[in-house]
């Protein structure tokens, strides 16, 4: 769900890691939709090396992806297709989670595995022998004598594991290349499962192009062939001219007037953003169970979702893989806080995460709704914004209007609540004035004609905005945590002669401010990802033709 804050949130981190000129491109791209080369120069004013440049730039951290789209060019020239340009927002996001994504690194694997991750975050894109010479210049700078064969295979082990538990993936195809959607091909549709037409037309313009651009499931995950005994012949799997990452180059350089690459093929890795969210998902879930029931049921739910992780489809899945008791009693004294569980105590934790059994075969699955704890912790955090922002009275009345989910009339809420009658309208005004409530007007027509106000919560809408005032929010600790880093700056450049307090004093005083906003703002986006990366997206998709219409 990209909201107006949101695309200048981004435009900011973009702009505090790549500067102005690169972020000048970005947010021309994710205001006007996917553009060509012509157009974005077009847009931005900037020289055609500039805008070149910078989709270098943003290709290379994965914040933008290359496709073309088929049109037709007449009899003679056959189909025609003009390479476009699509910033995806939800990676540039990204970018702001990288410390919990190492975070992430550190409780499951060791220091090389962490070091290895920490380049492809920093680099974006990486071969195994860019990993390798990595590994060796941080050896060197800690003094370490390791030979360079024993760096290699060390590379190697750690990248091995990273992609095995799906950390690391290999890039996608640099320039898929999307059939254009004819009048002629909707008869062709209406002949399908209905189903499938769904699915199909429910797409985003920006799904069609990353499910295109992704490599197929085994290659996405697949080992390095040969044991790449030597990293300069690494080699891909995968013989198709569209899936190559050597022939990603080949088309960044045509298409930017780049000189190509070397013409060996070579495989390109990155970090599996995907995952590390469905971690973060997994770990969102346990704790709010754990604060709304009890660590029992906490640690049911962590040896469920740990048990069945790998066979999750997507990372927004809607209900958990069943698995039978029996497997999940095994799982759960796998931890230390589960082996002093019974199993009567796993059952009565399933009972009350809302599990009913089904049959399969002969013994009991259970299946957690994932869905549900996710909306519920969504309730939960606008409750206790309005209960900070508009008191107690306010609380009860949006509680129980969010609860209802139909229209109630205010005397109604007000008796309901027991907040006075006098106050009820002025608060329920605020909430629909400040768009926390939907409000509709019944008149009824009789021998008195009596005018009613009735509300409820539409949170569709709701959640649409609390989304765009979190981006907002994030925008403004961003900027002032830029702000105390420039005045730590500016400060060392000072004479000593002027200095007020004592440079040491000062700087500490200083690093205090800007590490609690950096916390701010890291806990502030656990509540972004709860709106916006944990839960599927109502956006409506965005008309094909109208990003055709900036074609050349």
């Amino acid at each position: 769900m990209v909201t107006e804050y949101g695309i200048k949130f981004t435009v900011n981190l973009i702009n505090n890691h790549f500067g102005n000129l690169v972020a000048k491109v970005c947010e021309n791209l994710l205001r006007r939709g996917p553009l060509t080369l012509q157009l974005i120069v077009r847009y931005t004013e900037l020289t055609p090396q500039q805008v070149k440049n910078s989709l270098l730039i943003l290709i290379q951290h994965n914040c933008v992806q290359a496709f073309s789209y088929e049109q037709d060019g007449g009899l003679e020239d056959g189909p025609k297709s003009n390479t476009q340009y699509m910033a995806l927002f939800n990676n540039i996001l990204h970018r702001m989670r990288f410390s919990k994504f190492l975070e992430i690194m550190s409780r499951e694997f060791d220091d090389k595995c962490k070091e290895l991750l920490e380049g492809l975050l920093q680099h974006g894109r990486l071969t195994l022998k860019q990993m390798v010479e990595r590994a060796k210049d941080l050896a060197e700078r800690a003094k370490s004598r390791k030979k360079e064969g024993i760096c290699e295979n060390l590379v190697q082990e750690s990248l091995v594991k990273l992609f095995t538990a799906r950390y690391v993936e290999r890039c996608p195809a640099s320039e898929p290349v999307l059939a254009a959607r004819n009048k002629e091909d909707t008869p062709a549709k209406k002949r399908g499962p209905k189903s499938a037409r769904t699915a199909e037309e429910s797409q985003t313009l920006e799904q069609r192009v990353l499910a295109a651009a992704a490599p197929m499931e085994a290659q996405r995950f697949s080992a390095i062939t040969n044991n790449e005994s030597a990293v300069g012949r690494e080699t891909s799997m995968d013989d198709s001219p569209g899936m190559r990452v050597g022939a990603k180059r080949k088309y960044d350089a045509s298409e930017l007037h780049i000189e190509p690459a070397a013409e060996e093929e070579v495989i390109l890795w990155r970090a599996n953003f995907e995952e590390f969210i469905r971690c973060l998902r997994h770990k969102a879930c346990i704790e709010n169970v754990r604060e709304r029931l009890d660590d029992g049921a906490a640690t049911v739910l962590r040896a469920m979702l740990e048990a069945t992780r790998s066979l999750e489809n997507k990372v927004k899945t809607e209900k958990s893989v069943p698995l039978s008791l029996n497997n999940i009693f095994e799982e759960v004294m796998k931890s230390e806080e589960g082996r002093g569980m019974t199993l009567d105590l796993v059952r009565a934790s399933l009972v009350q995460l809302g599990c009913s059994p089904s049959a399969r075969g002969t013994d009991e699955s259970y299946k957690i709704d994932l869905k549900k704890i996710i909306e519920l912790a969504q309730n939960d955090e606008v409750e206790s914004i309005v209960l900070k922002r508009y008191g107690r009275d306010a609380y009860r009345m949006f509680r129980l209007l969010s609860k209802n989910g139909r229209l109630v009339e205010t005397d109604k809420i007000a008796n309901t609540t027991f907040v006075e009658k006098k106050d009820a309208p002025k608060i329920l005004y605020k909430l629909w004035k400040d768009e926390y409530l939907h409000m509709e007007k019944l008149v009824v027509a009789g021998a008195r004609q009596s005018q009613f106000l009735l509300w409820k919560v539409n949170k569709p809408c709701l959640w649409k905005h609390v989304l765009d005032e979190m981006f907002h929010a994030a925008l403004n600790l961003s900027q002032r945590v830029a702000y105390e880093r420039e005045k730590e700056k500016e400060f060392l450049n000072l004479p000593v002669d002027k200095q007020v307090m004592s440079q040491e004093e000062r700087l500490n005083r200083l690093k205090s401010v800007r590490i609690v906003l950096e916390s701010s703002l890291l806990k502030l986006d656990d509540a972004l990802m709860l709106f916006h990366d944990f839960e599927e997206s109502s956006l409506l998709k965005l008309d094909d033709a109208i990003m055709l219409s900036h074609d050349l």
